[in-house]
């Protein structure tokens, strides 16, 4: 079996498998493993033509070098210790394991009964290792608050996309495509955020009911990418976001640390497990903890383990050149037997790191532990995922008595929730992957999940939902609040999951876009939404309002009474350096009107509402703006439509960050010097 290779002293570091001269370096981490095999395969087939046990140890790492491998060996590791439940010991040398420090593996993980026999060898069943070349570094886009995120599943988005070619259709060099790449810029947007991309496996449960994990959130490696999004490897992710990149677009990936897809006690051993059970998982009690509702939590606060994670972040940064992270159940990061800390081993680490500490961080800010949520207490640079906003969002148009209040706390950026940060931190939205989309949170009453198999117990039941609502006012609503704004790709489609909120596995048309059928004038509305956005930055300005900035109305245009009885009509004025805006929400059936006095020689005009109607519609959300009359009649909107033509820019930022808006009368003078006509409607219709 061992082809005349054979086992030398090799180095403990780095950890992995590495070319080194004309042989393979090799060091694993395993505490309680009696030894660790390395074991070579055949090129074309599943047979092992090779197993060495590794020769070194220095503390928990098994190291050695063998010669005459090198790029493109395929291989994985088997360890040998004792089987002790009590204390957590599960080795089985029939186990083949998937090296956790792997950038590629040979195929994706597939399920099956015989993964969870134990002392049934596995090796014709488990993907294997391959050894990968170095990577040249790549480099993210400079550090920058996002302004528009964007979640998406890369097969579901564009599976079925016409102008995609066949062969790229849901995965990763798809999103490569002009087509893509136009839409997102159509939209506005100007950063996306990948569900994760690490090689996954199917819960267990998924095969006899004909299903399979569509979001990949049960991933079994940190590091290599799932071969059936990037068939191309780390080198078809990097061209993804370079062309992202090039068109101004930041890449986010959703990366998941907290669990992998070994399950509880009776689930696969894979990789971590086969290592070293008790090293890698948290344990209570004689059992695993579950802190993640996955049925395992790995132990970050571990020190290989915790270096496993940032080794893995690291790889991912520098073989893609991504510009950040979200932290699937991010609480699991901040655990330890302590409880939960922002100061915890991992999360410390990360704000410590020269590359890490520069990229952007999102917290999904919660687990399913004990004292789990944890919204608003991660470290004030990172952005959490705002799931307030989304209910008190949902609440106040659902007409629930008492959300005006908390309407207006969401609208001015969540001050109860970020005070003692920036509004950007709060990671804004009315729909994510979880839970009913944006077009199903305004038509289903009540989950209907019966296609998971699972007799509709999955998913929330609890999910606060709209019924005859509109989806343009919560699209309104989510861009016209100070903050972050994230929509889920397809929403700004109407698409549909036909009432599932949980679709983790529906790989099929329920999770797939339909792009032919998407509602084009959605679309151009949620465009219309962005554009408002970035031609306003008083909208989105990074501060939390004051009284010298921003005045609270009610229906009578006079100060809001927070103590009158269920007010649904509520307005914001909002004062900058160079204009005044003004933004209504009527949460009631009825027309009303929007009492707004203006200075001496300005009057309110709207310029967007969610509604068709005079004034404010039921129902609705609405923009004003305060302009000073001027004889050209040419409207501000038009100016800034022109100035973008002609290549003015219309923002600028100071040394220290401070950002401004050119204001119309600027622009007015700019198009004068370039000789741009503006004077009239028909001038500016010429240009």
């Amino acid at each position: 079996m061992n082809a005349q290779l054979s086992m030398t002293d090799g180095t403990p570091s780095p950890l992995g498998v590495f070319q080194r001269g004309d042989g393979l370096n090799i060091a694993v981490v395993s505490q309680n493993a009696a030894r660790i095999f390395f074991c070579v395969f055949d090129a074309t087939d599943e047979k092992e033509i090779c197993r060495l046990a590794l020769p070194q140890r220095s503390g928990d790492v098994h190291f050695g070098f063998v010669s005459g491998l090198g790029i493109g060996t395929r291989y994985g590791f088997r360890a040998e210790g004792p089987w002790d439940e009590a204390l957590g010991h599960r080795f089985d040398i029939q186990k083949l394991l998937v090296d956790p420090y792997a950038s590629e593996i040979d195929r994706p993980f597939t399920h099956s009964p015989e993964l969870l026999k134990r002392g049934f060898d596995t090796a014709a069943i488990v993907p294997k290792s391959i050894v990968t070349a170095p990577s040249t570094v790549a480099t993210p886009l400079p550090p920058a608050n996002p302004s528009f995120i964007y979640e998406l599943q890369v097969r579901a988005f564009t599976k079925l996309h016409p102008d995609v070619p066949p062969e790229k259709r849901g995965t990763v060099a798809g999103l490569a495509h002009p087509a893509i790449i136009d839409h997102l810029l159509k939209l506005g947007v100007d950063t996306v955020e990948l569900m994760p991309l690490a090689a996954w496996i199917d819960e267990r449960h998924l095969p006899s009911l004909g299903l399979t994990n569509a979001w990949g959130y049960n991933p079994v490696t940190f590091m290599a990418p799932d071969p059936r999004l990037a068939p191309g490897g780390f080198a078809e992710i990097r061209n993804a976001v370079e062309a992202l990149h090039s068109a101004g677009i930041r890449v986010i990936l959703d990366i998941v640390l907290n669990h992998t897809g070994e399950s509880d006690e009776e689930g696969a051993t894979l990789s971590m497990r086969g290592l070293d059970n008790a090293l890698y998982y948290a344990r209570a009690d004689g059992r695993l903890v579950n802190h993640t509702g996955c049925g395992n939590t790995v132990a970050l606060d571990r020190t290989p383990v915790m270096q496993l994670a940032l080794d893995a972040l690291h790889n991912w940064v520098n073989r893609t050149g991504i510009d950040g992270f979200r932290f699937d159940l991010a609480t699991v990061m901040g655990r330890s037997a302590k409880g939960f800390s922002t100061d915890a081993p991992l999360i410390a680490a990360i704000e410590q790191d020269p590359v890490l500490s520069k990229l952007m961080m999102i917290a999904e800010p919660w687990d399913v532990g004990p004292d789990g949520y944890r919204l608003g207490q991660f470290p004030p640079r990172w952005h959490e995922w705002n799931d307030r906003f989304c209910d008190d969002v949902r609440r106040f148009w659902r007409g629930d008595r008492g959300s005006t209040g908390n309407i207006a706390t969401r609208l001015a950026g969540s001050s109860d929730i970020f005070g003692h940060r920036q509004p950007s931190r709060s990671i804004n939205y009315v729909a994510a992957h979880d839970g009913f989309t944006l077009r199903d949170a305004v038509t289903f009453s009540a989950k209907d999940n019966h296609a998971n198999g699972e007799g509709n117990r999955d998913g929330s039941a609890h999910e606060v939902t709209w019924v005859g609502g509109d989806v343009k006012t919560l699209l309104a609503t989510l861009f016209l609040s100070r903050g972050t704004p994230m929509l889920t790709a397809g929403d700004e489609m109407g698409r549909t999951q036909r009432g599932n909120n949980n679709a983790y596995a529906q790989d099929n048309t329920v999770t797939w876009l339909d792009w032919k059928n998407a509602d084009e004038g959605l679309i151009a509305f949620t465009a219309k939404l962005a554009e408002l956005r970035k031609n306003h930055p008083l909208l989105s300005s990074d501060r939390f309002l004051t009284a010298a900035d921003a005045t609270w109305l009610g229906a009578d245009g006079a100060a809001m009474d927070w103590n009158g009885s269920h007010p649904r009509v509520l307005g914001l004025v909002l004062v900058g350096e160079n204009e005044r805006l003004a933004v209504w929400i009527n949460g009631g059936v009825a027309r009303a009107e929007a009492a707004l006095q203006p200075r001496d020689g300005y009057s309110w005009a709207r310029i967007f509402c969610s509604a068709e109607g005079p004034g404010l519609p039921g129902h609705s959300v609405s923009l004003f703006i305060e302009r000073r009359p001027h004889s050209s009649g040419v409207p501000d909107e038009t100016l800034l439509q022109l100035a973008t033509a002609a290549g003015v820019e219309r923002q600028w930022w100071e040394i220290d960050g401070t950002h401004h808006a050119v204001s119309p009368e600027s622009l007015r003078v700019m198009l004068t010097a370039l000789r741009v006509p503006h004077a009239t409607p028909e001038d500016a219709r010429e240009s």
